[in-house]
């Protein structure tokens, strides 16, 4: 009976297999550093596009607040210019007071009354002069009551003075001046009233009134 060595074989054959092994096991190696090169380099992509959109927004936002600045400095020049229009105007209308005011000082004096001093304190007005009398002191201060632009006049002072025999009396009064631009409707139909015109000085009387 004919016999077979099989060892050589087998041998032949274990070694084909851990060749095949090691092929396989390298193969799993190369396939594993792609795989790892493949979402390292994926992550890393994501990760610059990610810094690039940060940097974007950096941007964007400084631009952002470089406007909010350039608009508070809008603001605060708008805040100037109407500090400014505001002030304008109330010196318009300042102005508009004072020459009503003068000449309702000149139209609102009787005969018999001259005014030496006027002093104005905010929307105080003192007024020092003489006069004939008692009465046409108290003429004077009816006329400025009813000029529309002077209210409340009020006598602190009254006393026989030498120095000018025919205005003898030495007086100081008190006006509070009247508004134009804030006119009050007393009429109730909603448009505000005008200031009054001043009257006409009052005619002079003969002798000394009393």
């Amino acid at each position: 009976m004919a016999r077979i060595n099989l060892l050589p074989w087998r041998a032949e054959r274990r070694k084909q297999r851990q060749k095949e092994f090691a092929g396989m096991l390298v193969a799993s190696a190369v396939l594993g550093v792609v795989l790892a090169f493949l979402v390292v380099s994926y992550y890393s992509a994501q990760i610059d596009g990610q810094n690039e959109r940060n940097a974007f927004l950096r941007e964007q936002i400084k631009q952002v607040d470089t406007q909010i600045k350039e608009i508070e400095q809008l603001d605060q020049k708008k805040a100037k210019l109407l500090a400014r229009k505001e002030v304008i105007e109330q010196l318009q209308a300042n102005r508009s007071q004072m020459v009503h005011l003068f000449d309702s000082l000149v139209r609102t004096i009787p005969d018999g009354v001259i005014l030496t001093a006027a002093k104005q304190e905010g929307d105080k007005l003192t007024l020092e002069g003489r006069g004939q009398s008692y009465g046409r002191v108290s003429s004077y201060m009816r006329n400025l009551e009813s000029s529309g632009w002077m209210t409340r006049p009020e006598l602190s002072i009254i006393e026989a003075k030498a120095g000018d025999p025919g205005l003898p009396y030495a007086f100081t009064l008190s006006v509070m001046l009247a508004n134009p631009n804030a006119p009050k409707d007393t009429d109730g139909d909603g448009v505000p009233d005008a200031p009054a015109a001043a009257p006409d000085a009052a005619p002079a009387q003969g002798g000394t009134a009393s």
